[in-house]
């Protein structure tokens, strides 16, 4: 297996999205909700990181075959550690075609936690933070799921993992 890439885990990230409302047939935006947002960096990880989400918006669109859906996010994060502003951005791919789908149509029947395995990214950081700077020479990817409670607005959870030789 020489030559393929390892993952490392970096950060969990947690995402509040209000209900995604159309742009057009094809597009929907679901805005961050500023409370409860957050990137964390895993135990053992060499940066730390612990930001909360201050706004941002995820741009849903749906693939011709109605199958899959691609995600363009862009956002900005306060990094508690050094007050830093981080830009936290990332695209991706969701599968419509299991428990994802369903939250994402809204269906009645979605599951209180969908499992990993139907969305994934690829995450960029961008700060002016010179403790934070390490962000900017990585690659991260990411896996998804949604959770749901009664009550309480969706909440996307992402394990962040850089991509290392």
């Amino acid at each position: 297996m020489a030559g393929f890439p390892k993952l490392i885990p970096a950060f969990t990230v947690h995402v509040v999205i209000a209900p995604p409302q159309p742009i057009s047939p094809t597009l929907k935006a679901a805005h961050f909700l500023s409370e409860g947002g957050k990137i964390v960096s895993e135990p053992g990880y060499a940066i730390s990181l612990n930001a909360a989400i201050e706004h941002g918006a995820d741009y849903i669109r749906t693939f011709p075959d109605g199958r899959h859906v691609r995600l363009d996010v862009d956002s900005t994060a306060r990094d508690a550690g050094t007050g830093a502003l981080v830009r936290f951005r990332y695209t991706g791919k969701i599968s419509t075609l299991g428990a994802a789908g369903r939250v994402l149509r809204g269906e009645a029947q979605a599951p209180e936690t969908t499992p990993f395995g139907e969305a994934f990214s690829v995450v960029e950081f961008e700060t002016g933070s010179e403790a934070l700077a390490a962000l900017h020479e990585k690659v991260y990817v990411g896996s998804g799921r949604f959770i749901l409670e009664p009550g309480k607005p969706v909440t996307v959870e992402y394990k962040v993992s850089e991509v290392s030789a």
